[in-house]
């Protein structure tokens, strides 16, 4: 025993350098994970002439919209914010057409092809990022509290590489790199007297139901793409699939493209068969597993059922709904097959804010509406049917849009490290809206934006003023509040949303089925109320009382040395008639959108800097 152990020792020098030793890589911002937030990201941080790296397992860019097959996007369709409207853009030019609602779940819908090859468009247009496919996260590199990088594996595990990086960010589908990492976070619904939430019941690891969606093709009514019998295959499971499907064995009595109806794409230039998104609730694709702590290798032994799931659901509408002409589109994804599951929900990071469903229903009575990066406006909805128990009774309540801290996106504890993707500091009731497509998009831009202002600034990513950030994503055109009735194209949009943002004019939220509001109706005449300082106390602004209220704010908030009244409304008059092409008349009713121009003008609200938490510095 003693000469086996002492031969072992011998050789462990040997078998320690036969291994193979992971290529070394530098770079300055580095993403992991290349879904729609971990793309936004990564692309957004390298126009902004920062060296990036992003790492992606699966042969396509945008994560949920390619690869998970959810070419059908929810919320965000008044909201024409960043990247997400860009992205829209790059589909009408593709499809040549300004509305691609073919389908009735979305306003927005498209084939995932497509939308990889806008991603990869995007991507290749940055001479400063690179784009590593075929590799997947392994171990976080640390330095005591801060993360220096990653080591990655090729799928097939012959390859490795080490990849330090002054900023890594995790846009993994689960969290796993700021769990790693030894971030704090949550996983399944939360403790309401830890939330703060009354909507919320009790602590448990319940998490959504997750889909395996597919893209399927109509082949022509001549056709037959059925499908062999996949394993393990019951009827059943699929007989309540809609409100006049054939549930519990009745005869069908309704339409029987409803479900496919439901995710119609559009037709790409020259295409003659019609597409259609298979990633149907309840009891068609849906199904419930939670292998969000598990290894590599289990999850994907686990997601084999859901794989298998989806296939019994097309062929049960193949072979008792009589639709055998429509199969899985050979021209998509994995034979038709998404590459990735649709994962509604994995960890929860715990961050320097951590965002609750009160902040979504009322956010001027808190201050992280201030420090707002990323706007949505879908409602709070989960997906809970296929869960094999009980599932406690959440109340849903009616939200208005609403944005994101940029604190939701910095760990608590972790330097180094920046999060997006579905993994940023919410509650697990507010991750039912901000896990949606385009707000993951808009994080993921914010989070690119804050990455490369950490290489340019040479800080601590929590050191990066927040309004730095909030103005290089105006740049973009990415809201910051989510004002329905002020568009990026519109002249004083700039200024509307910095006015906004600062509290000095607050919009007005109004929950509105799927596609909530927040109004800031620019259009509409000042009250008195509105602002801190006036010679009257009621009714409506005149120029000269928005003068006077601006005057004060402008001696008490930004200059050093005081401007006598006499001599700032000689500015004043003469900014307004030089801007807004008027004969300045004393008792003329101002509007909203002339206040917020005067008031961005004169009082700056960006040089007043604000903590994470929205409060002034």
């Amino acid at each position: 025993m003693k000469r086996l152990v002492l031969f072992f020792f011998i050789l462990l020098p040997f078998f320690a350098f036969a291994q193979p030793q992971p290529a070394k890589l530098q770079t300055s911002v580095l993403v992991i994970g290349g879904g729609a937030g971990g793309t936004a990201a990564a692309v957004q941080s390298a126009r902004l002439g920062v060296k990036t790296i992003l790492v992606e397992p699966t042969n396509m860019l945008g994560g949920m919209l390619t690869a998970a097959g959810v070419s059908c996007t929810d919320g965000n369709d008044q909201l024409p914010s960043g990247m997400w409207e860009e992205f829209r853009q790059a589909l009408y030019t593709h499809y040549g057409r300004k509305r691609l609602n073919t389908g009735w779940v979305s306003n927005t819908n498209f084939e995932p092809h497509v939308a990889d090859s806008i991603f990869k468009a995007w991507a290749t247009a940055e001479k400063k990022l690179r784009v590593i496919f075929g590799y997947r996260f392994i171990k976080v590199l640390k330095k005591e509290s801060k993360v220096t990088g990653v080591i990655v594996e090729s799928i097939d595990q012959s390859k490795r590489f080490s990849i330090t990086a002054h900023v890594v960010i995790d846009g993994t589908e689960l969290g796993d790199v700021f769990a790693a990492a030894g971030a704090g976070y949550d996983l399944g619904m939360d403790d309401p007297a830890v939330s703060g939430e009354k909507e919320a019941r009790q602590k448990n690891d319940i998490i959504q139901d997750l889909t395996w969606a597919a893209i399927l093709k109509d082949y022509g009514k001549d056709a037959d793409k059925t499908i062999a019998r996949p394993e393990g295959y019951d009827a059943k499971k699929y007989y309540c699939c809609c409100t006049d499907a054939p549930c519990e064995g009745k005869p069908w009595n309704g339409d029987k493209m409803k479900m496919l109806n439901y995710g119609k794409l559009p037709r790409s230039p020259g295409a003659t068969q019609d597409k259609y998104m298979l990633n149907w609730p309840p009891f068609g694709n849906d199904i419930y597993l939670n292998v969000v702590e598990k290894s590599n290798e289990q999850r994907v032994a686990a997601y084999e059922l859901a794989k298998q799931h989806t296939l019994g659901f097309i062929y049960f509408m193949q072979t008792e709904l009589g639709m055998k002409n429509i199969g899985l589109a050979d021209d998509e994804l994995d034979g038709g097959m998404a590459l990735i599951p649709y994962n509604r929900e994995g960890r929860r990071l715990k961050g320097m804010i951590r965002m609750n469903i009160n902040h979504v229903k009322d956010p001027y009575a808190y201050t992280f509406y201030r420090t707002g990066i990323a706007v949505g406006d879908y409602p709070v909805d989960h997906h809970h049917a296929r869960y094999p128990g009980k599932v406690p009774e959440i109340e849903f309540p009616p939200i208005p849009a609403y944005n994101i801290p940029l604190g939701a996106l910095i760990p608590e504890n972790i330097d180094g490290l920046i999060v997006c993707e579905k993994g940023i500091s919410v509650t697990n009731i507010v991750n039912g809206t901000t896990r949606l497509q385009p707000v993951v998009l808009l994080a993921g831009q914010a989070a690119g934006v804050l990455g490369a202002k950490t290489i340019q600034l040479k800080r601590k990513i929590r050191e990066v003023p927040v309004r730095l950030v909030q103005e290089e994503l105006l740049k973009a055109k990415a809201y910051l509040l989510p004002f329905t009735d002020v568009k990026p194209d519109q002249w004083d949009w700039d200024a509307i949303q910095r006015v906004g943002v600062s509290g000095l004019l607050k919009g007005t939220g109004k929950a509105e089925g799927w596609a909530n509001k927040m109004f800031f109706f620019p259009d509409s005449l000042v009250s008195v109320q509105t602002l801190p300082y006036r010679e009257k106390t009621d009714g409506f602004m005149t120029l000269d009382d928005l003068g006077y209220a601006v005057w004060k704010m402008y001696n008490d908030n930004v200059s050093g040395k005081e401007i006598g009244r006499q001599d700032f409304f000689k500015q004043y008059r003469s900014f307004i008639e030089s801007t807004f092409k008027i004969q300045y008349r004393p008792q003329s009713l101002t509007y909203r959108r002339e206040a917020a121009v005067v008031i961005d003008h004169f009082l700056k609200p960006f040089k007043i800097q604000v903590n994470h938490d929205g409060t002034k510095k």
